[in-house]
């Protein structure tokens, strides 16, 4: 097991185990979002429903976050390290028309928007559409 990805994990009051330090190392690696079923063909040997709790366990600690890029399929990315998964965390998003990849642009944070008496915002969805670098 690796200590850095232990670290992290624990910092988000995640216990560290063997699967959930795959996936953060995959996450990691993969530097864009990914869909459950994604995961579930990357790790085909794990069972289907642990991939499930642990990306949802991510997501409620605070981890990762997920995406509605509108798709109809919603994919998940790791947060950055400062991340508390507040309204001020928000940014957005591009999605690439060619390869479908999502990329979050944490750099890019969404505007603070003055919404009318009583309303109160939990979340906002950003995606920005079309070609990436690796693509263009």
């Amino acid at each position: 097991m690796n200590e850095y990805e232990e670290k992290q994990l624990k910092a988000r009051n995640i216990r560290p185990t063997a699967m959930r330090i795959l996936v953060l190392q995959y996450l990691t690696k993969l530097q864009k979002a990914t869909s459950l079923l994604d995961l579930e063909n990357h790790f085909e040997l794990s069972d289907r429903s642990t991939l499930f709790r642990t990306i949802k366990t991510f997501e409620k600690n605070g981890l990762a976050h997920k995406i509605d890029d509108g798709s109809g399929t919603i994919k998940y990315a790791l947060c950055v390290e400062t991340c508390e998964c507040s309204v001020a965390d928000q940014h957005y998003h591009f999605s690439c028309d060619q390869c479908r990849a999502i990329y979050c642009l944490p750099e890019i944070k969404i505007a603070n928007i003055n919404l009318p008496k009583n309303f109160k915002m939990r979340q906002a969805n950003l995606v920005l559409k079309g070609i990436c670098a690796n693509c263009n």
